[in-house]
């Protein structure tokens, strides 16, 4: 049994000492455009899946997501703060997504899930992240809860929309405008963030002679 234990042991150091050569030595590949082989990429979706839904299973979703002022609200935030990497009805794809490991979910898609299993994830995100995603813990930058359910509000609806319709309830918004760090150090809606809806970059880029923005 001692044997047994000691080999066990030896095993473990040797691993140890293997994992720490491999990350000291900067032999592991951290870049964005090569892809984890499959066994790692299933463990990882695995933990971060499981870390979500336990973490937003207790949030209680508010009753009136469907509500049609909600919805407005969240329009003018989710073009500023989603669309570049989350798309848009009528978006196919963008620059940041094409180059984001894991590609974000396209969320002008419809979801499986029901409308408040799905509330509830995407509000947790929202506000809290994702580690090593490109997810920002929006939150951090002061967004508050109510503005994060009128994003979560306007999710719910825009699989649904049509491009103009989407346009439409972006310029019908206040653009990026909630209780956050640019709105108190503004001392007013960050208008400037405010995107052009047609476009979900809100940029128009110019490859031949440098990126023009």
């Amino acid at each position: 049994m001692t044997r047994f234990f000691m080999g066990v042991l030896a095993t473990l150091v040797i691993g140890v000492a293997l994992g720490a050569a491999a990350v000291y030595s900067g032999t592991l590949d951290v870049a964005a455009d090569t892809p984890h082989s499959r066994l790692v990429y299933q463990i990882i979706e695995t933990a971060r899946e499981q870390s979500i839904d336990r973490h937003a299973r207790d949030l209680a979703v508010p009753a009136n997501l469907a509500d049609t002022e909600r919805i407005r609200r969240g329009a003018g935030n989710y073009a500023a703060m989603c669309a570049a990497c989350h798309l848009a009805p009528g978006k196919a794809d963008s620059e940041i997504r094409m180059g984001l490991y894991p590609e974000p979910p396209d969320l002008a898609r419809p979801e499986e899930e029901t409308v408040a299993e799905m509330a509830a994830r995407h509000f947790w995100i929202i506000k809290h992240g994702i580690k090593a995603s490109g997810m920002p813990a929006w939150s951090r930058g002061g967004i508050e809860d109510a503005a994060i359910w009128d994003l979560v509000a306007f999710i719910q609806k825009v699989p649904s929309l049509s491009a103009e319709q989407y346009v439409a309830l972006v310029e019908s918004s206040e653009g990026h405008s909630h209780g956050g760090l640019l709105a108190a150090e503004a001392g007013h809606p960050d208008e400037a963030h405010m995107p052009s809806p047609g476009n979900a970059d809100s940029h128009e880029h110019s490859h031949s002679g440098g990126h023009e923005h």
